[in-house]
């Protein structure tokens, strides 16, 4: 499985503080997304998925976490939306679609957004299951 994050989404699921610092918010959640290429893990809806790469959408201030030096864990890939975050994850998925043949990983969406995820042609699971994961050690 592919999965594509909506960055802003995922962030703002938890009341943190996040909106006080967006960049750094940001990049603590690619931090914490890079230990998942390659792991396998219960998804959503409750069979186990092997998570072969990350796509993480960033918009607004929280672009600054993926224009600093640091190059991502290999299997991670950070797009910064020039607009639209929602524009931009739904290319993105459409993209990778395109990309990966009949039979190769699936690409799952990360959001909670209703709107988005009557936008996208693939699954989507809810910020909750990835902060569950996350959180898991």
């Amino acid at each position: 499985m592919v999965l594509v994050v909506d960055a802003a989404n995922v962030v703002g699921a938890r009341p943190d503080g996040w909106w006080r610092d967006r960049a750094g918010a940001a990049r603590r959640l690619l931090d914490q997304l890079e230990r998942l290429p390659g792991r396998t893990a219960r998804g959503a809806e409750g069979a186990d998925v092997r998570v072969v790469a990350v796509a993480v959408v960033l918009e607004g201030r929280a672009r600054a976490a993926g224009q600093d030096d640091r190059v991502p864990a290999p299997g991670v890939h950070v797009l910064l939306a020039e607009g639209s975050g929602d524009d931009a994850v739904v290319a993105l998925v459409e993209h990778l679609q395109d990309e990966l043949g009949e039979g190769d990983a699936e690409v799952v969406a990360v959001t909670a957004d209703r709107g988005l995820r009557a936008r996208l042609s693939a699954r989507s699971w809810g910020p909750g299951w990835l902060r569950d994961l996350l959180d898991e050690r």
